[in-house]
């Protein structure tokens, strides 16, 4: 893909991940659009990045998905690139009391979202890149955050299949595939003693200017090009 002159959606973009790609897209010269859930962190981001388009949606609701691609559709017929970011991490055990709300939640936001929104804008004439922001985890699951690895196991596999099902429409599918960071996901100081974003955003953006579609950092490098072997090694490790 191209790196300058979009027009790009960042799902989940006022914060972690997302905000560190909409920085980033915005200093390569795009016009970067961000939705999310809250009104205040939208509004803080905007303020962060004026030059940033918000708007809230709550993506774990089918019509609010629904109004966010009616309305770029009207008003951004232009936008060309997807970034399916948006995601939530529950720590949790299966028996736990509220397990199966937490778990539908988390099946809800990081799964049945993005597919909706995949097929939904695929419909769009220019869209010409879906970015899906997946995890390590997907190759070796942390038992603690149990569907969450789960979801983005399966968002690995349907990104592998989009990637063949979208050539014919001529859309390029991206993966990029992050470590532990140092965000708020799961929960303010879990993640304090990981890399910052920042480093994990100029490694992809470097690997995209090569031309790679599978983007790693770190760990997930290692994760991504492990035997049977050392993924058995490193899941019993992850998980003592």
């Amino acid at each position: 893909m191209k790196l300058s002159n979009n027009k790009i959606l960042i799902t989940g973009g006022a914060s972690g991940i997302g905000f560190g790609l909409a920085e980033r897209f915005i200093t390569e010269n795009n016009q970067v659009i961000i939705c999310g859930r809250r009104a205040d962190a939208l509004k803080e981001a905007k303020l962060k990045l004026p030059s940033v388009i918000t708007k809230v949606c709550d993506l774990s609701i089918a019509s609010e998905r629904i109004i966010l691609f009616n309305w770029i559709k009207e008003f951004h017929p232009d936008l060309n690139i997807l970034v399916n970011n948006a995601g939530i991490q529950n720590w949790m055990n299966v028996s736990d009391a509220d397990f199966y709300q937490k778990a539908d939640q988390e099946i809800t936001t990081n799964i049945l979202a993005p597919i909706h929104l995949t097929n939904l804008f695929i419909e769009l004439k220019s869209l010409n890149t879906i970015i899906n922001v997946t995890s390590g985890l997907s190759f070796v699951p942390l038992s603690k955050v149990p569907v969450y690895s789960a979801t983005k196991a399966f968002f690995h596999s349907f990104t592998l299949s989009l990637r063949h099902l979208l050539q014919s429409k001529n859309i390029e599918v991206i993966e990029m595939i992050p470590p532990a960071l140092n965000t708020d996901l799961g929960g303010k100081g879990i993640h304090d003693e990981h890399p910052d974003v920042s480093l994990f955003v100029k490694a992809i953006f470097q690997q995209m200017r090569e031309g790679k579609n599978e983007l790693t950092f770190g760990f997930s490098e290692m994760l991504a090009n492990a035997t049977p072997e050392a993924v058995k090694a490193t899941f019993k490790n992850m998980n003592q």
